[in-house]
């Protein structure tokens, strides 16, 4: 198991970067060379199921806690990405918090995952702090 925790400062309210952080539809516009569609139920609750396709890989995730304006808590189902994600706002931060149970080449793709994420957090401040 591995964990990664990201963090960006976001010029906007709390609820507006909680409404932006869960579009899960838009989600392409700030997280690199991935596609996310909600699979089940309505994508805003406990129970709801999402799929993030990044560069052809799925991970399908259950929504396990809904909190809004402060958190969302993901369980990872794929069989190649398996663990949790949380999605938190701390005031004007969004934190990412990925607790993963990761296959034996993760330690030779790290570095470009961590560089991944990153970068999809400097594009998420900027799109929260335009979105509408």
């Amino acid at each position: 198991m591995t964990e990664l925790e990201l963090t960006v400062e976001v010029a906007a309210p709390p609820d507006t970067i909680f409404r932006a952080m869960t579009d899960w539809e838009r989600q392409s516009e700030w997280v690199f060379g991935t596609h996310v569609s909600v699979v089940a139920g309505d994508g805003k609750s406990v129970g709801s199921e999402i799929d993030a396709r990044t560069f052809g890989v799925s991970d399908r995730m259950r929504i396990t806690r809904w909190d809004p304006p402060h958190a969302v808590e993901v369980e990872h189902l794929g069989r190649v990405v398996r663990g949790t994600g949380v999605f938190v706002v701390r005031g004007s931060r969004f934190v990412w918090t990925e607790r993963l149970d990761v296959p034996f080449y993760f330690p030779l793709v790290r570095p470009l995952f961590v560089l991944m994420l990153h970068r999809s957090l400097q594009r998420f401040a900027r799109f929260a702090e335009e979105y509408r």
